[in-house]
C-alpha cells in the first residue's frame, strides 16, 4: 500500500470515529428536528438573514423542498421569514434565539467531546493535528465563516 492509499485508510478511520462525535453531539436535537432540517438550522445560523433561494442552492435542494422544510421549523419557532432591508418584497430567512441556541448547544457538545480527545494528544501530537486538520479543511474546500458573506452572512 502506498502512502497516499495508507493516509485514506487513516482518514476513513477517523472519518468514522469523528461520525461517532458527531451523532452524539447531534442526538438531543434530532428529538426536536430531522437531520436536513438541523442542517438548514445550521446554515442559516451562520449566514444570518438570508434569501431562500440562495439557501435552496447551498444545500442543493429545490425550491419547493426549502419551502416546505422552512415552513416546519418557523411553525416549531426554529427560523422566521422576514422582509429584506431594502426590498420589502424579498422574503429573507432567519434562525431564531430557540435556533441559534439548538445549535449552539449541539456545537458546544462537540466541542468539549472534542476537547476531550485532543487533550489525550501528546503536545506534539496536537501540533500535528492542527497542521493536518487546517490542511484538510483547505483541501476539502470548507469555506472559514468569513469566507460565507457573500452568500448573506
Amino acid at each position: 500500500m502506498d502512502d497516499s492509499a495508507e493516509g485514506v485508510e487513516d482518514l476513513v478511520a477517523a472519518s468514522r470515529a469523528l461520525l461517532g462525535v458527531v451523532a452524539r453531539s447531534l442526538a438531543p436535537a434530532l428529538e426536536e428536528v430531522t437531520v436536513p432540517q438541523f442542517r438548514l438550522l445550521v446554515l442559516a445560523s451562520e449566514l444570518g438573514p438570508v434569501r431562500s433561494g440562495d439557501l435552496a442552492e447551498r444545500l442543493a435542494v429545490s425550491g419547493s423542498t426549502l419551502t416546505r422544510t422552512v415552513d416546519r421549523l418557523v411553525a416549531g419557532g426554529w427560523l422566521e421569514r422576514r422582509a429584506g432591508a431594502s426590498d420589502r418584497r424579498e422574503v429573507l430567512v432567519a434562525a431564531t434565539e430557540a435556533g441559534l441556541l439548538l445549535v449552539r448547544e449541539v456545537t458546544d457538545r462537540r466541542r468539549a467531546e472534542l476537547a476531550r480527545v485532543v487533550a489525550r494528544l501528546s503536545p506534539q501530537e496536537r501540533a500535528v493535528l492542527a497542521q493536518g486538520a487546517a490542511a484538510f479543511r483547505r483541501a476539502a474546500g470548507e469555506p472559514l465563516p468569513e469566507e460565507l458573506s457573500p452568500y448573506g452572512g
